[in-house]
């Protein structure tokens, strides 16, 4: 199996933030094509790496890629906002690292019959676990009108998003929405000219909501942020890459209410509402992709990477 070229975003990052012990467990939730995890493994010797993946052919070309590190990896097939149940399954007390990696791989973008794609004609697909039964067109074809602005508005951020699903509703009432270029060609006969001469693409914005939208993916950062710091030990690191707005927020809303969420009032001499500090953050910014990153792996442009420590 030929490995697609991929490039690990914010790599030393998160490897020097990891603070990596020979034997200590460490998880990657969203192993893709095995960057991070490679690095993890290749500083493990006694120790163990979980490496999680919903889609079934990541987890075939991360082992293909971490071969040389079999020994010490233990691979599930699952969704990253299980984590601490997978820790839990498989009899372990904690972990010593996560790692989470919110991006869409480069093989999921990049291999057009995935349906992720507006650059190239296929299914609409944009399923990250192809076993999973919703589908991009069912989303375009069966959501209801209001319900399909809101995604384009809150996870696409699409100015457009009344008059594209205008077009949608009208063009669905005549027959079904099937591939990705007929989407495209939908989402533009509702643009204003000049928006078509923008230099993102017209349908950048909305491919991106409806991907959100099909994978629930902010509402796995939620219940990833909600329940893996628990199974964090104390000194372990959270490292965990977003490239939108809405799933950085939740990271750093996330971090706040372990770190500091007590709802006593701030004259309270003592703090009664019971809140204890789970979590430290380690920067107070997220630390961002240098210019030498961007200027090689233009996708990372985006990327921020919130590091927060078990106390």
């Amino acid at each position: 199996m030929d490995m697609p070229k991929h490039v690990s975003v914010l790599l030393e990052e998160c490897i020097e933030n990891l603070n990596i012990k020979p034997d200590g467990v460490y998880l990657d939730g969203t192993t893709g094509l095995g960057g991070h995890s490679l690095q993890i493994a290749k500083r493990l010797t006694t120790g163990r790496l979980i490496c999680i993946d919903r889609d079934e052919s990541a987890i075939r070309r991360s082992k293909q890629r971490l071969k040389e590190h079999l020994d010490k990896i233990t691979f599930v097939h699952d969704t990253f906002s299980n984590a601490a149940d997978i820790v839990k399954s498989l009899g372990l007390p904690g972990v010593d690292g996560m790692l989470f990696d919110l991006g869409v791989s480069s093989p999921q973008l990049d291999e057009a019959e995935r349906g992720f794609s507006y650059m190239n004609d296929a299914p609409l697909d944009m399923r990250m676990d192809d076993t999973a039964p919703l589908t991009a067109k069912e989303v375009v074809n069966s959501w209801p009108e209001e319900r399909l602005q809101r995604i384009l508005w809150d996870y696409g951020e699409e100015k457009y998003a009344r008059r594209i699903v205008a077009a949608i509703i009208a063009y669905r009432e005549k027959k079904e929405i099937e591939t990705t270029l007929e989407l495209v060609d939908i989402i533009k006969s509702a643009m204003p000219a000049s928006a078509l001469r923008e230099k993102q693409h017209p349908a950048k914005r909305s491919f991106q909501a409806i991907r959100i939208a099909v994978n629930d993916e902010l509402g796995e950062v939620e219940r990833m942020m909600d329940t893996a710091p628990d199974m964090l030990n104390k000194g372990g690191r959270l490292c965990v890459i977003s490239f939108h707005s809405l799933e950085d927020r939740i990271v750093k809303n996330g971090i706040f209410r372990r770190e500091k969420g007590c709802t006593c009032p701030r004259e309270a001499p003592i703090c009664t509402c019971g809140f204890v500090q789970t979590l430290k953050s380690v920067s107070r910014k997220p630390i961002l992709p240098s210019t030498e990153e961007i200027e090689i792996n233009p996708r990372s442009r985006s990327a921020k990477l919130r590091v927060a420590e078990r106390v």
